[in-house]
């Protein structure tokens, strides 16, 4: 069975965050909750959602046939002291893992952080928390059929 291009982004964006990101975490001094999949609900993990969408293409993207996505990875984090530096350390760890694998490993042919959005609660200490949202543009050459 053939796998779908999208599938093969949202397997190595995942692959990324749970391996390259949280060898980035744990070697920090500071303990950062680290990323997960699995169906493990508490506060000693993170689960991001993953959203992957066709992007609009260029024209010249469409003459040398690159298919364009624009993935969103959304970090909530619960409100404590520390959530504020949480967000900056994923943004800088999910930079630092994009910069050193820009082709997802071999996923996509290019990969780049487009926006980067930190989003305090709305009111403070009223239990919800602060989410951090990034943004990545993928392209990928000859999937035009």
């Amino acid at each position: 069975m053939k796998d779908f291009a999208e599938e093969k982004i949202i397997s190595a964006v995942k692959k990324l965050l749970s391996g390259q990101i949280n060898e980035l975490l744990c070697a920090m001094q500071q303990q950062i909750p680290l990323i997960e999949f699995a169906e493990y609900k508490g506060g000693s993990v993170v689960t991001p959602v993953i959203s992957l969408v066709s992007s609009e293409r260029t024209e010249k993207e469409r003459i040398i046939r690159l298919e364009s996505y624009t993935l969103t990875i959304t970090f909530k984090l619960p409100e404590t002291a520390e959530s504020e530096l949480h967000c900056y350390i994923y943004s800088g760890a999910v930079g630092m893992a994009i910069n050193e694998n820009p082709t997802l490993c071999g996923e996509v042919d290019r990969a780049i952080i487009t926006g980067k959005k930190y989003v305090p609660p709305i009111k403070p200490n009223c239990g919800e928390g602060w989410t951090l949202i990034v943004t990545l543009r993928l392209t990928m050459e000859g999937l035009t059929v």
